[in-house]
């Protein structure tokens, strides 16, 4: 057996990770394009999914990543109430360094070929502009900039959402949505996170912020000279005394074995993509008596854009959606209360049970 048997094969078809309905291995030696489409699932309707620009060590972390990321779009749509099943693509490389436009042409080409049964959007390392160029190959492209046709950037909703789901998570423990004088820590103030801080200081509460990149940091004090301040990495602001809410803003796996027992926060809701590490996190987080918002929940306001933006854009009518992210935490919230199960199961549970309808109905 070779290594690839061993590594790329095996999980795709051995591993928990497996079951996609169908999983694109894409190269162009012209650009350099090395990229993984992953389809999960598409009971409610054709995939829908970011594009990931990210240096992965491996092959096989590049498609790990891009089989979890799907899976999570399933259940992130399914929740979210779009007539959308789940799907994923990450291009392997630094987007820094090796992002050209001949290399989005080229991505752009493989989407199309699938006719499709997915629709790409921005995600870590992709922005608008990068989507104007694949959209130039690729009609089933969303995130846009509103010059050609789209929303433009996504991560408006995706704080909104995220603040929603933080108003719930209060409303749910303490009987007040007001984060009025709560202390929030947010791990990452990039794309989404410098947003979450606009809303966070609109109603009163006070923020503790971290980021990998400096210059993220210094934008958000010199805007916020009073009530909001700045710790030097993660592991510091999970500590943080005092801390109400914990808001994951960066890469996933935020919640790990190593990270929940030293957190002070009462509440975690943030805006990262698959935030527990492995199964069990979600437990040892209830057993600590933690709070915690699914992550594909709270962040659904930004797939709620970009799913508008194919049926022609209304910046109203999505902001109206991604406010029902509140109600639909706190039905998770009660969910979870009623089945004795942490919230994270619960809101698999909903997102499953809807998945399985849409099946059952087309006969699947």
């Amino acid at each position: 057996m070779t290594d690839v048997d061993n590594g790329v094969l095996h999980t795709l078809f051995h591993s928990d990770q497996g079951g996609h309905e169908q999983v694109v291995l894409c190269q162009d030696r012209a650009s350099g394009l090395k990229a993984v489409i992953a389809i999960h699932n598409t009971a409610l309707g054709p995939a829908l999914g970011g594009t990931r620009f990210y240096p992965y060590a491996s092959e096989e972390d590049a498609v790990a990543d891009a089989l979890n990321l799907a899976r999570g779009m399933s259940y992130k749509n399914a929740m979210a109430g779009l007539d959308h099943g789940g799907g994923k693509a990450v291009i392997i490389g630094d987007p820094e360094r090796d992002k050209t436009e001949e290399l989005l042409l080229a991505y752009g080409r493989f989407v199309a070929s699938l006719g499709g049964r997915y629709v790409t959007a921005c995600d870590v390392g992709t922005y608008v502009a990068d989507m104007d160029v694949v959209a130039r190959e690729c009609r089933w492209t969303t995130g846009r900039s509103p010059e050609n046709g789209g929303a433009g950037d996504s991560s408006v909703l995706t704080a909104f959402g995220v603040f929603q789901g933080m108003r719930a998570s209060a409303q749910h423990l303490w009987g007040d949505a007001s984060l009025r004088g709560r202390k929030v820590g947010i791990a990452g103030v990039g794309k989404v996170g410098h947003h979450l801080v606009e809303h966070l200081r609109d109603e009163g509460a006070e923020v503790v912020i971290t980021d990998v990149r400096a210059e993220s940091v210094l934008r958000i004090l010199d805007k916020h000279p009073t009530g909001v301040s700045a710790v030097t990495d993660t592991e510091a602001l999970i500590r943080v005394e005092g801390l109400d809410i914990y808001a994951p803003c960066a890469l996933g796996g935020a919640l790990n074995d190593d990270t929940v027992p030293v957190l002070t926060a009462k509440v975690v809701c943030g805006a990262a993509n698959n935030q527990l590490e492995h199964p069990g996190v979600e437990k040892d987080l209830a057993d600590r008596g933690i709070l915690y918002a699914p992550d594909y929940v709270v962040n659904a306001g930004g797939v709620i854009q970009v799913a508008d933006e194919l049926h022609g854009f209304d910046f109203d009518r999505c902001k109206a959606k991604a406010a029902k992210i509140f109600d639909t935490t706190l039905a998770i919230f009660a969910r979870a209360k009623e089945d004795g199960i942490p919230p994270a199961a619960a809101a698999d549970r909903i997102a499953e049970q809807r998945m399985h309808e849409a099946a059952a109905a087309r006969g699947c």
